[in-house]
């Protein structure tokens, strides 16, 4: 994979290794101390001007987002971020972005970029939102917008204080089905709404039952862990089935239950 490192004339400076992360990120976001210039006000910008977006997080629910973005006028998708070399990759060639990162960080450094997608594990959704937003970009999260509550109030405080423009990807709430449905309610068309229940069945593929393996090449399993507590690498709570992880995932309710 072509390293992004050599397209940028100046080097690069070191990052501190995610362990670190995981050891002062809540702290730093509560205490709002990272700094940024604020995104330029965009709303009165030219046709011809062009938002920069990049992803982080190249699974196949990012790269949807991503494509369904790229079709927005005025819209380019430049730069690409995952810890896993092998969907980078992939990604950098669907997209035709400019730029390849294993590391957020480093994407959040770019002053080029103007927004972000989020669409990494669960675990991920706020602590890389909160550092998008003090980056002085716009973000788009996947649901849901955090792990826990207390995420979802830096989240919320970060978006206000950074005055950054934050979209919860519940895409239901876009249908025009759901949206109308809503509007009967609120017009009274049933009366006074006390109880609603949902169903949700469908079923799910058996992740087994796994033990610790090495962790797979050109993965930075360490930085994908990122804030999370930092557990030996297993095939069963990596793509796709950390969902069923309370460490990475909020399970059906994170996944499903939001919408």
């Amino acid at each position: 994979m072509p390293s992004s490192a050599a397209e940028t004339p100046a080097a690069t400076p070191s990052l501190p290794g995610p362990s670190v992360l995981r050891r002062s990120f809540l702290t730093s976001a509560a205490a709002g101390i990272a700094t940024a210039a604020m995104l330029p006000d965009r709303a009165h910008a030219t046709a011809a001007d062009s938002l920069a977006v990049a992803l982080i997080g190249c699974g196949s629910q990012g790269l949807g987002v991503a494509r369904r973005m790229a079709q927005v006028s005025g819209v380019r998708l430049a730069a690409v971020c995952d810890p896993d070399e092998g969907r980078l990759a992939k990604a950098r060639e669907a997209l035709a972005a400019d730029t390849a990162e294993t590391d957020l960080r480093r994407i959040l450094d770019d002053k080029r970029i103007d927004a972000v997608i989020v669409a990494t594990p669960d675990h991920w959704h706020a602590p890389a939102s909160i550092l998008a937003c003090d980056a002085g970009k716009h973000v788009y999260v996947e649901k849901p917008c955090s792990h826990n509550f207390h995420e979802a109030r830096l989240l919320l405080d970060t978006a206000h204080r950074r005055k950054a423009v934050v979209q919860h990807g519940t895409q239901s709430r876009s249908n025009p089905l759901i949206a109308d449905a809503v509007e009967l309610l609120r017009e009274g068309a049933i009366g006074d709404v006390l109880m609603a229940k949902a169903w949700n069945v469908q079923r799910r593929k058996n992740i087994g039952h796994m033990q610790p393996s090495p962790t797979p090449p050109g993965v930075d399993y360490d930085l994908w862990v990122g804030p999370a507590p930092l557990v030996p690498f297993q095939e069963n709570r990596f793509h796709y089935a950390w969902r069923w992880w309370h460490a990475f995932g909020c399970g059906d309710i994170g996944n499903d239950g939001t919408h």
